[in-house]
């Protein structure tokens, strides 16, 4: 398994047994947390399969969501490599599969490979623009164009989650959501089934609300 990470697609034979003498891979059912806000960091976590939505919690207890991860990816490397406690939540969204590795074992290890710290380099360029991607969301689109934009980038969401977790994604109301959705269906830009699965999206006109 770990020999099909990308992340350690170079190592040798060696390393990667040494790699499965400080891991283990770790099924959660949906609704499980991964870590909560405000833990210490004892793992360093790479997504196998499923789904995690990434959120903060305000004062008030309003969940502010921020991303999802899929597979397969590193989740909150960052805090590893910092040493610093989770700064936000991480709930899966589907059934998951996750390698969990030793992390004070890991960095003793193998940090001092290049090809592996380029790797994980790389990892935390793109977080970087996943987060800069929310912030110009939340800056710029409208509620029609973040419902566009989720429908377009994640189908298979749509359809699984409740109308309430999608809307607490995207920072809208429900009330928000469910209007939007009407007015998509009444413009045959989406269709349902009889369990009200995505069955249908018009991709190209989908694009244009959040496209410029």
């Amino acid at each position: 398994m770990i020999q099909d990470i990308p992340f350690f697609k170079d190592l040798s034979n060696e390393d990667i047994g040494r790699l499965e003498a400080i891991s283990i891979v770790k099924n959660y059912k949906k609704g499980e947390f991964l870590f909560i806000e405000g833990e210490e960091p004892k793992w360093l976590n790479i997504l196998l399969k499923g789904t995690i939505k990434i959120y903060k919690t305000t004062p008030k207890g309003k969940e502010v969501f921020l991303h999802t991860i899929r597979p397969v990816s590193l989740v909150a490397e960052l805090v590893n490599f910092e040493d610093i406690p989770y700064p936000a939540s991480g709930i899966f969204l589907s059934d998951s599969e996750v390698l969990k590795l030793n992390y004070s074992k890991f960095k003793t290890e193998f940090l001092s490979n290049p090809k592996i710290c380029f790797e994980l380099l790389k990892s935390m360029a793109s977080k970087l623009r996943i987060m800069n991607n929310v912030l110009q969301n939340e800056l710029t689109l409208k509620s029609d164009a973040k419902v566009a934009k989720f429908i377009v980038e994640n189908s298979d969401l749509f359809s699984s989650l409740k109308h309430n977790q999608i809307a607490s994604i995207l920072n809208i109301t429900p009330e928000t959501l469910s209007r939007t959705i009407t007015n998509f269906k009444q413009s045959d830009l989406i269709k349902f089934d009889e369990n009200m699965n995505l069955t249908y999206k018009n991709h190209n006109k989908l694009i244009e609300f959040f496209t410029i």
